[in-house]
């Protein structure tokens, strides 16, 4: 099966760039597709300093819905915004002041790598961090999901103002132009080792899963991801819905409706609603999703509350019959009224939309 490799280097132009994120692109490009992923073929997705977060979410969202093993070689620097402190991949428009809009939240990457095979996602990182998300990393874990072979590493603030070099991934490309892509642990190591004299900031490495908190499943019964995954990838979308609704009722008893284990499954059986291409149901399923977090007294910009929303949005601006989409409309802009989000302007366009709709027969 062919796989899929994208490439991201992300960096704020003018004077708040840390680093010469593009600068990699070229090296790696020069490697053949079938090195860079691991596979006998692959498709390459290039992302060189993007302008929009949105943007950027498509190509992940795409890559990360291809089948086949993934590989994702992100470069650039890490901020966090002023107002939930969460880091972000700064962008070419991203300020300071506007992270929280024009950055792309790392949690947005975890989430949309969160439904892939175990062990079908491989991420290398060179990142750059401000004095303020240095700090931050100190006691906090840039997490990158559960499913995910994690490596790279993290770069403090320069002694002195310049902009730095990628050099992590320059060594990871240049390695790999000799043709022959070595165990990933052992590619990992060789770069660290190509570095080792600017030292290695904060070194990423997960090549074995840690614990997702879901509920517990007996061990004599097989993963429940993997085998919804499995019924994904075989077309069978009904068969994947009911074991996350399997899994979903069992969590209510358990743990409670708004437990976190229960809205773990919702927002499976949302995504799963959008593979199967049903964006009525993704949308509808998003929807509670946020209401019941809402319910459970979280704030309406916590990263969770802010994705399904989002994710709810996207999908209704999916669906193709009118009357469906003026039949959820006024809800969900009642919804974007309470959780505006991160991207500006949301809630105008539900509400253009809306009237737009409203002409249609």
């Amino acid at each position: 099966m062919p796989g899929t490799v994208l490439l991201l280097a992300a960096a704020p132009a003018g004077k708040g760039c840390l680093v010469d994120a593009a600068s990699v692109l070229p090296v790696l490009a020069a490697v053949p597709p079938a090195v860079l992923s691991g596979a006998d073929t692959a498709n390459v997705v290039e992302l060189a300093d993007p302008l929009e977060p949105q943007a950027v979410l498509t190509r992940l969202r795409a890559a990360a819905g291809a089948p086949g093993p993934l590989t994702v070689f992100v470069t650039g620097q890490l901020q966090l915004d002023r107002r939930q402190r969460l880091p972000h991949l700064a962008l070419a428009r991203t300020t300071p002041s506007t992270v929280r809009y024009t950055g792309l939240p790392w949690h947005w990457l975890k989430e949309e790598l969160r439904l892939r095979p175990p062990g079908s996602t491989t991420l290398f990182a060179d990142l750059h961090a401000d004095a303020e998300t240095w700090q931050w990393l100190a006691a906090n874990r840039l997490d990158s999901g559960h499913n995910n072979a994690v490596y790279g590493r993290v770069a403090p603030p320069a002694a002195r103002r310049a902009v730095a070099v990628p050099t992590y991934m320059k060594a990871v490309a240049t390695i790999l132009r000799s043709g022959w892509r070595p165990p990933v642990e052992q590619l990992h190591q060789q770069a660290l080792a190509r570095i080792a004299e600017e030292g290695p900031g904060i070194v990423l490495t997960a090549a074995r899963p840690p614990v997702v908190n879901v509920p517990p499943v007996p061990a004599t019964r097989p993963d429940p991801h993997a085998a919804i995954t499995a019924a994904v990838q075989a077309g069978r979308h009904p068969d994947a819905d009911s074991l996350a609704a399997d899994h979903e009722r069992a969590a209510v008893q358990a743990h409670g409706a708004g437990s976190e284990q229960a809205l773990h499954w919702a927002e499976v059986r949302a995504d799963l609603a959008m593979l199967a291409g049903d964006p009525v149901r993704s949308c509808r399923a998003w929807m509670l999703v946020a209401l019941a977090r809402l319910s459970a007294g979280q704030a309406v910009d916590a990263p969770a509350v802010e994705a399904a929303v989002d994710r709810a949005h996207h999908q209704w601006g999916q669906i193709r019959d009118a009357q469906e989409a003026r039949r959820i409309g006024p809800a969900l802009a009642d919804l974007r009224a309470r959780v505006p989000g991160r991207r500006q302007g949301a809630l105008d366009h539900v509400q253009r939309q809306l009237r737009q709709l409203q002409t249609q027969s």
